[in-house]
């Protein structure tokens, strides 16, 4: 399963870098494959741990934040490994 999220923190004024670095470096910390660009990050691996790791973002970021936005979106794929890197391949080789 590959989930690519967006947590935004509200009430935290304009600056929302360090909240938001909050729940990337749970991300980062989680062991699971990732990858964090300007609008969302992603991660790969079981429901139950990836699932386990935004919700810990989550909880991350509303320790400093009144309120929390999630934007989640999953590709669930039975078998898949490394879907990450081998969906970027594949893009990659139909490119000129």
């Amino acid at each position: 399963m590959i989930v690519a999220f967006s947590i935004t923190p509200l009430g935290v004024g304009e600056g929302v870098a360090e909240p938001v670095a909050r729940a990337v470096q749970v991300v980062r910390d989680s062991g699971l494959p990732n990858r964090t660009d300007a609008m969302f990050t992603t991660v790969e691996g079981e429901w139950d741990e990836v699932m386990a790791v935004v919700k810990r973002a989550v909880d991350a970021v509303a320790k400093v934040a009144p309120r929390v936005s999630l934007v989640l979106k999953a590709d669930l794929r039975e078998g898949v490994t490394d879907g990450m890197t081998s969906k970027l391949e594949s893009l990659e080789r139909h490119l000129p």
